[in-house]
């Protein structure tokens, strides 16, 4: 078995644990079993005769699980692993990680092996590992390319951060549409060997300009003599290579697209987006949304393989924000401290109010970033989305104030027990209009939504949910 060089790592000395070889072994267990073998250093390994088992494990697992185990160790670890896969496999699998772990790896690899390894990589997966290299990785990548794929990965970096281009492959068959189908298969036959994919072939003018696309399928179901132009979707789902990756990432979701033809300007055809890059770009975008709604800055990487201070350090930010606004609620406390004193059993059901009409704020705003992200609600439905969430958090407050009335009747009286449920079904009210109509107000004026969701929306219902409290509390008790 040929194996990639790597240059000699440090010993690291671990645990031994020898598993017995199993190809029939579900995933669930695969990274555990990854994380006990193969977290040993090449002088563990070779001192021990384990060699072969570990290879053994490598040879019986799927690219993407050997992928995960890779991420999830250190870089020496991650090498040391890397080293035992064959070529064509370590090429599988080094195109399965993210941008950060490929670097990581090639960092590690000598000269022939370094370029053996990114020449073969596909040219869109390459522009996008260059993208957010350091700029001495990025350069020695490039040198060490042939003429045709430097050419193709020089391209791909031209577009914008965050596009189609990044993403697209341009390795693409594109057929004339005069052809007769016998023709076009020979045509894909002849042109198809460096393509990523050939089920979906652009129909393109003298000037590549898209005139359609037809799958192969079509190609393949079709009589020999019939005629290419006979077969063509004349109107396809197309993108433009500066646009948002995620947009039309979501475009291919919602019309079952296994590829998405790409064009320029001109609508001369330059790539496809691919349905495998297409779910990287939702995973990523959805990471991204994830972490800022819960007050977080995104990472790169595996979790697992993150620093605890890294992990820290991305939060803390965010939390020193938030801290700083929630003296938004302590200002208003200290404003309302007479009325707490006059009616001390007010301040039982602080806790209780917030939460409620904080949760109710953060569920209407996950919903509408949510409904932003996959089209179904736009900046002009805004008033629509406020008239809606008003509603559904009126009937929510109406609900939650029927056990708050029996609730503050058992603990304070029905007095209070009043302004208790008054005041959750105006603060659920307030706090689901608040969550809806945030994402759409920042969507307007170009911040991310996810940024304006949960987190400020819940601190500003805090204080607002306070005034709303004490407010209602003077009204019904006259104090």
């Amino acid at each position: 078995m040929s194996q990639i060089d790597l240059v000699e790592a440090p010993h690291v000395p671990v645990e031994a644990v020898t598993p017995e070889p199993n190809p029939v072994v579900s995933e669930d267990h695969s990274v555990t079993e990854a994380l006990a073998v193969l977290s040993e250093s090449v002088r563990d390994i070779v001192e021990t005769h384990r060699v072969n088992s570990a290879m053994d494990w490598l040879d019986n697992r799927p690219p993407h699980v050997i992928a995960d185990a890779l991420a999830r160790m250190d870089a020496v670890q991650a090498g040391v692993v890397f080293r035992l896969l064959d070529k064509d496999r370590a090429i599988t699998v080094f195109e399965e990680l993210e941008p950060v772990d490929q670097q990581q790896i090639l960092q590690g690899l000598r000269e022939k092996s370094f370029r053996d390894l990114v020449e073969a990589m596909d040219p869109d997966d390459r522009a996008r590992m260059l993208h957010e290299a350091p700029a001495k990785v990025a350069k020695k990548v490039l040198e060490g390319l042939s003429p045709r794929e430097r050419r193709m990965t020089a391209a791909l970096l031209g577009y914008p951060e965050g596009s189609v281009g990044h993403y697209m492959t341009p390795e693409v068959v594109a057929l004339p549409g005069n052809l007769t189908v016998a023709q076009a298969l020979a045509w894909v036959r002849a042109k198809g060997g460096n393509a990523e994919t050939v089920y979906t072939l652009p129909v393109v003018d003298r000037g590549r300009r898209l005139t359609g696309i037809v799958e192969l399928r079509e190609l393949v179901l079709h009589a020999p003599e019939a005629m290419v132009s006979e077969l063509v979707v004349t109107e396809p789902p197309f993108v433009r290579a500066t646009d948002s990756a995620e947009k039309a990432a979501r475009l291919m979701s919602s019309t079952n697209d296994i590829n998405l033809v790409v064009v320029d300007s001109e609508d001369r055809v330059v790539g496809l987006l691919t349905i495998d890059d297409a779910m990287e770009v939702l995973e990523a975008a959805d990471s991204e949304d994830v972490a800022k709604q819960a007050g977080s800055a995104p990472w790169e990487g595996h979790y697992m393989a993150a620093k605890v201070f890294q992990l820290a350090r991305y939060r803390a930010l965010w939390l020193m924000l938030l801290l700083f606004a929630a003296t938004l609620t302590v200002s208003v406390t200290d404003i309302f401290a007479t009325t707490l004193e006059q009616a001390a059993g007010l301040a039982l059901f602080i806790p209780l109010l917030i939460g409620a009409g904080g949760n109710a704020g953060a569920q209407a705003a996950t919903a509408c970033v949510r409904a932003l992200a996959v089209g179904e609600v736009r900046v002009s439905d805004l008033f629509k989305v406020i008239w809606r969430e008003c509603r559904v958090g009126l009937v929510l407050g109406g609900m939650l104030a029927a056990a708050g009335m029996l609730i503050g009747t058992l603990f304070v009286g029905p007095k209070i027990a009043i302004v208790v449920a008054v005041t959750l079904v105006l603060i659920c009210g307030w706090a689901a209009t608040i969550g809806g109509t945030m994402p759409l107000l920042a969507k307007k004026f170009r911040i991310d939504p996810a940024v304006v969701s949960a987190p400020m929306v819940t601190t500003l219902v805090d204080a607002t949910g306070l005034i709303i409290y004490f407010t209602t509390a003077k009204l019904v008790l006259g104090i």
